[in-house]
């Protein structure tokens, strides 16, 4: 009985053992297992945190990028509409002896150039350029030389046929040929007409001249003696034709340059009546 007793207790103290054991290991897996579960709640918390912090800052980001892009486009638009500023010059102290120096010289600017064409109020006016008082003033000086040209022509004309007179300068008794360019154009030309034919030839105030560009009233030289550069002067009349005084004998005619003598004695042109020589 002794012996079944104590078999009896070493089984009963086997078995609180095991079931000590097994409760002692599952106390320690719920532990383990509550251990995890608060880790990995943790970590998961923390990523939550981190997500949430990182979104934030996204949107804000987002949200000032595009506050930014409003304003510049903003500004953009009003600097579009709104003209762009000058740069302003320091402001120095006011000298009232340069201020009206330059008073002074803008109102001289504004008398010397009326072709600006506005006047003190600066409303513009209708004024003329510098083009048209050219024209104008070149308009006018053929006027002038038209006429001068005229008046000699009449002058010349009415001493057709008259007779050749050496060394004559009136109507009254005659003319030779440099003679009767003086009588024509001794009152219209404000230098002096020479005497002889060579000595208008070299002429200065005379302008030289082609035949092709011949007009009323130009000069034309011949050589027909062999007496300097040229000894016979007459003057162009148009068409081809001069009238001259050619030699004792003969009268005071108009001639054709087309004919084959005077063609061959023909020296060269000069030009006496310019805007620069009229009187």
């Amino acid at each position: 009985m002794t012996r079944i007793k104590i078999r009896y207790l070493t089984l009963f103290i086997l078995l609180l053992t095991l079931s000590w054991t097994l409760v002692t290991q599952a106390s320690q897996q719920t532990r383990t297992t509550e251990l995890t579960q608060s880790s990995s709640d943790r970590t998961a918390k923390k990523n939550k945190a981190k997500n949430r912090q990182h979104n934030s800052q996204t949107t804000l980001s987002k949200k000032q990028h595009s506050q930014t892009s409003t304003s510049t486009n903003k500004t953009r638009s009003i600097n579009k509409s709104q003209p762009a500023a000058k740069k302003t010059k320091p402001s120095r102290p006011v000298n009232k002896k340069t201020t009206a120096k330059i008073t002074s010289a803008s109102k001289s600017k504004t008398a010397v150039r009326p072709d600006k064409c506005v006047n003190k109020k600066g409303q513009k006016i209708a004024c003329a350029s510098k083009s048209l008082k050219s024209q104008t003033l070149a308009q006018a000086h053929n006027a002038r030389i038209q006429k001068a040209q005229k008046t000699a022509m009449n002058k010349l004309m009415a001493q057709l046929g008259k007779p050749y007179h050496w060394g004559g300068t009136s109507p009254m008794t005659g003319f030779d040929c440099s003679g009767l360019v003086y009588y024509a154009y001794k009152d219209l030309v404000n230098f002096r007409i020479p005497r002889t034919a060579n000595e208008m030839y070299h002429l200065e105030d005379a302008t030289k001249i082609n035949r092709s560009e011949l007009e009323n009233g130009d000069l034309v030289f011949f050589r027909i003696q062999g007496r300097g550069t040229a000894d016979h002067v007459g003057v162009y009349v148009g068409n081809g034709k001069f009238i001259q005084s050619l030699r004792s004998g003969r009268d005071i005619q108009i001639t054709s340059l087309s004919e084959n003598y005077w063609q061959r004695h023909y020296v060269g042109a000069r030009r006496v009546m310019t805007a620069k020589t009229l009187r």
